[in-house]
């Protein structure tokens, strides 16, 4: 039996408990938030799809602290606050969200399955869970999102099939992204990348999204189950993830074999290898000056 705990039932939460019960390859899912209301209700509308779909996927409504035995647990709870900021928009919930994912860290400590965190900043926020919960294998999904971004961008402006495109994103998942355009393909061929209105699009696409919207949700959850099939081993293949390299934390692509990562980094040019070094950088620093204050904290969820 493959279970799927989900904490967090705002709108990316929302959305990928339905793609977990209508993808049917787990057999329940355990869904959390942090006032239980919304988690409770997201169980019912969860349990009507399971109906009228004919899915075998069971919703329950549970605690974090019941889910130790989840094969993998997703994280996607967001602290009430209003993001005003128009320039390094997903470091805006460093302070909010920072006491919500330490306290989730905290309860699930020593959790022995996989988490996939999606909360923002995502990087800094994957540190900090693994920090604090101690948990091993934990992955966060930014730069997946990126990278699908980035092809999508690229296969219209190139007027080629999407399929047709091998590249990555990865660094922070934010305005210190890294295109790796030195070895992007089209059909196994170098391509020039034009970077200005590809960078351009990375930064427009979630803000169409979320003006009419309110909030990306679609793109992440399919990050989401794209980390999870990985993880568990459902399927072989290159991923970017946040994960640990090098010391820091940020979105490398990995190369999963029945559920175990390879990291696979790509060849960089020197100004794509200092750009991956600037947004290290700017990581570490927002990680260092929530370390010391997190630890000093008994934050709840």
């Amino acid at each position: 039996m493959t279970t799927i705990g989900l904490i967090g039932a705002g709108a990316v939460g929302q959305t990928v408990g339905m793609l977990l019960v209508t993808a049917g390859w787990c057999d329940a899912v355990m869904v959390a938030s942090g006032s239980g209301r919304t988690a409770a209700s997201l169980v019912t509308d969860l349990e009507d799809m399971a109906q009228v779909t004919g899915s075998h996927v069971r919703a329950i409504h549970a605690a974090p602290d019941a889910m130790s035995g989840c094969d993998a647990i997703v994280v996607c709870p967001r602290a009430a606050f209003t993001n005003t900021a128009t320039s390094d928009v997903r470091m805006a919930g460093l302070a909010a969200n920072t006491p919500l994912i330490a306290a989730l860290g905290r309860r699930l400590s020593n959790y022995q399955g996989t988490v996939v965190v999606v909360t923002n900043p995502v990087d800094v926020m994957t540190r900090l869970f693994a920090a604090t919960s101690g948990c091993a294998r934990v992955f966060g999904v930014g730069s997946n999102t990126d990278s699908a971004r980035y092809r999508l961008a690229l296969a219209r402006l190139l007027d080629v099939p999407v399929e047709a495109i091998a590249g990555h994103v990865i660094g922070e998942h934010g305005d210190h992204a890294v295109i790796c355009a030195s070895s992007t393909t089209v059909r196994g061929c170098p391509v020039a990348v034009p970077q200005r209105e590809v960078r351009a699009e990375l930064v427009h696409r979630p803000r169409r999204i979320n003006s009419a919207l309110g909030r990306t949700r679609a793109g992440p959850a399919g990050a989401v189950l794209a980390a999870l099939a990985h993880a568990l081993g459902l399927v072989d293949g290159v991923i970017e993830l946040a994960a640990p390299w090098r010391g820091d934390w940020y979105g490398i692509p990995l190369r999963f074999t029945s559920g175990t990562p390879t990291v696979c980094m790509p060849s960089l040019a020197p100004a794509e290898s200092i750009q991956l070094q600037t947004a290290a950088a700017k990581l570490r620093t927002a990680y260092e000056q929530i370390a010391v204050r997190t630890a000093l904290r008994g934050d709840t969820f």
